[in-house]
């Protein structure tokens, strides 16, 4: 190779990375699915440490829904991991791509929240993101800011920066249109509005899900054609709920809420199998990759799995919740393992028709404990029911007047007086 060749080959590669550039490499590289352009984001990350001048790192929400459960807080675990290297975090709230509704992932049309949705939802969101991240050092904005602003003329001279064939290499609108599905012009606008957000918060890394790729390498494309430096982006994987297959999600009801209570966001970590529990460690936990492997080695050894997902569930639940809260969500955990009663459990009174006994499926459905006596009995017959910590065998029972606690699987509990 001559000098020439040499020179130009040493221009392509990155520069050599100081300990500390390393380290915060090593941060942004944790759990993540894609890093890019990795080299240019080590190429941020030195200037960075040169300058002092923080880097601008986004994160945009769409306020679909009234709370966050654990799956939102893989990237804001992200965020707050890197807002502990010095850099400033953006929350951005979508309240104006709310009105047009992302389209990601979608195989119809995706109906656009109204104002009053947007402004409810987003009233808690900063509250519930903020358990995550730190509240003092970290910029909230609304893209409403500068998307309102832009007004007919502003968002034609937008649109005119993308082309339609780029737009439909977009996999859920090229599926769509192979299919003959509807496809409506205001959903190309989407992703050209989140590239944007991108424009005016002068982003030098914007992190989402893998289901944002199209929409995080459109801001880098629009950084371009305003000017700017593009941003690095950098997705995170999808969190698995608590059935260890979809991606979690109230609709598939296999979610963990972050403002849940702490007893039954103990309970729900605790639920889920010991394969899934070591990417939720990657994902949600702020220990070290070191101690994470070390105490996965522990368990390859022969260490009860229960153990170390004791440790997650309460370092979950101390996080939305505190320590002492963690603490008594294990020991109500271990009560309930152990057929033992909590110490706060509902309390109701029944009154008896005529002073007649009640029948324990019938109890049941009263207590809404079960839809339907059908449903009672199939409990029954499953040995999911207990009355005083007895499993009930006799789908006969009946119950007479007195003080009872009824339970049904291992959470359900109500204390009943019967009169």
């Amino acid at each position: 190779m001559n000098s020439q060749e040499t020179a130009k080959s040493q221009a392509k590669m990155p520069p050599a990375l100081s300990p500390a550039a390393q380290a915060a490499l090593a941060v942004t590289l944790r759990g993540t699915h894609e890093l890019l352009p990795q080299d240019e984001w080590i190429k941020k990350l030195m200037r960075a440490e040169k300058t002092g001048a923080p880097l601008r790192i986004k994160l945009g929400l769409d306020p679909t829904a009234p709370d966050l459960h654990l799956g939102h807080t893989v990237v804001l675990n992200k965020m707050r991991q890197l807002q502990d290297l010095g850099h400033t975090v953006i929350f951005l709230i979508g309240d104006f791509t709310s009105t047009i509704g992302d389209p990601s992932g979608r195989n119809s049309t995706r109906p656009p929240l109204t104002r009053e949705q947007i402004e409810a939802n987003a009233t808690t969101y900063f509250n519930q993101a903020t358990l995550v991240l730190d509240k003092s050092k970290t910029e909230v904005r609304y893209n409403s800011e500068w998307s309102d602003a832009l007004g007919a003329r502003g968002m034609i001279q937008l649109a005119a920066k993308y082309n339609v064939a780029r737009m439909m290499e977009r996999d859920d609108f090229d599926k769509r249109y192979k299919a003959g599905q509807s496809i409506s012009v205001h959903e190309f606008l989407y992703p050209l509005m989140q590239g944007y957000d991108s424009v005016a918060l002068n982003s030098d890394l914007e992190l989402g899900g893998t289901d944002q790729k199209f929409n995080l390498l459109m801001g880098r494309h629009l950084q371009v054609e305003y000017g700017q430096e593009p941003q690095c982006i950098l997705t995170m994987p999808l969190l698995e709920g608590l059935d260890g297959v979809d991606k979690m999600s109230k609709s598939k009801n296999n979610y963990i809420g972050i403002t849940e209570d702490a007893n039954t966001m103990f309970a729900k970590v605790m639920s889920i199998s010991d394969v899934l529990m070591w990417k939720w460690y990657t994902l949600l936990s702020f220990k070290s990759e070191a101690d994470i492997a070390a105490l996965k080695a522990e368990v390859d050894a022969g260490k009860n799995p229960r153990d170390a997902k004791v440790m997650l569930a309460k370092e979950i639940t101390a996080r939305f919740h505190n320590a002492a809260a963690a603490d008594s969500a294990e020991q109500d955990f271990n009560n309930r393992a152990k057929g033992g009663i909590p110490d706060q459990i509902d309390e109701v009174t029944h009154a008896l028709e005529g002073g007649t006994p009640i029948g324990i499926a019938a109890l049941l459905k009263a207590l809404s404990l079960a839809a339907s006596n059908g449903e009672a009995n199939r409990l029954i017959d499953g040995g999911g029911v207990r009355v005083d910590s007895q499993v009930v065998a006799d789908k006969g029972l009946k119950l007479g007047a007195g003080a009872y606690v009824v339970q049904v699987g291992k959470r359900r509990f109500v204390r009943v007086t019967i009169s």
